[in-house]
């Protein structure tokens, strides 16, 4: 009886802590809210049923990676030799079953503050995602890059930055979504841009060797 009543107070922990740090944003958000809203009445219930503040994140980021998972690993499946674009739509189709409910709006809403920590540029995963099918897309995307002749500091770099603008862009739709907004686009149309200016940017040239970035000149 008790372990259930952990089972569910943990829950009821990880689903306030979509809704607050999904409104106040990961830095913001106070752990007094978030225990509040779960309806507990001991303030270290966090601590003691997830160590700190940065557990209850990793296991709101690792229920979220679950659902995403059990969306990308029958695509990736069935793309035995996949091309990049292949990839980057898997992805996105996975990514955007978030967009079906408000908690897994309010999940994209928080992910795209961490985009950062997934340990692309390092090839050193994050603990969530070490093993998953999220991980071994990533590693065929920039495999797909390195095979397209680009050098390793651009393609990890670029790995990491589109999917940036994927969680951004998803993000995005989520507020919208949240706020009643009316979107620009249908969402079919959005998710196929999304695909396109994605594999654009993948694939974009890598600059010249020794030629120097334009810089803005002051005003004369």
């Amino acid at each position: 009886m008790a372990r259930t009543a952990g089972a569910e107070t943990r829950d009821k922990l990880i689903r306030a802590a979509e809704e607050i740090f999904a409104a106040q944003g990961v830095d913001g958000a106070q752990t007094r809210d978030i225990v509040r809203l779960a309806g507990q009445a001991n303030p270290s219930a966090v601590q003691y049923h997830f160590g700190s503040r940065a557990g209850l994140l990793d296991a709101v980021m690792a229920g979220r990676l679950r659902r995403t998972e059990a969306a990308l690993a029958p695509l990736l499946a069935e793309l035995p030799e996949p091309t990049l674009e292949d990839l980057v739509r898997a992805l996105v189709t996975a990514e955007a079953t978030q967009l079906s409910d408000v908690r897994g709006l309010r999940c994209l809403r928080i992910s795209a503050q961490l985009s950062h920590e997934s340990g692309i540029r390092s090839r050193t995963p994050h603990p969530t995602l070490a093993g998953t099918a999220y991980w071994e897309l990533i590693e065929r995307i920039e495999g797909s890059l390195a095979a397209a002749g680009l050098p390793e500091a651009i393609r990890l770099e670029r790995t990491d930055l589109a999917l940036t603008l994927i969680g951004a862009a998803l993000s995005d739709r989520a507020r919208q979504y949240l706020d009643g907004a009316r979107p620009l686009t249908t969402e079919e149309t959005f998710l196929a841009d999304l695909v396109t200016t994605t594999v654009a940017l993948l694939r974009a040239p890598a600059p010249e060797e020794g030629r120097p970035a334009s810089r803005h000149r002051s005003a004369r």
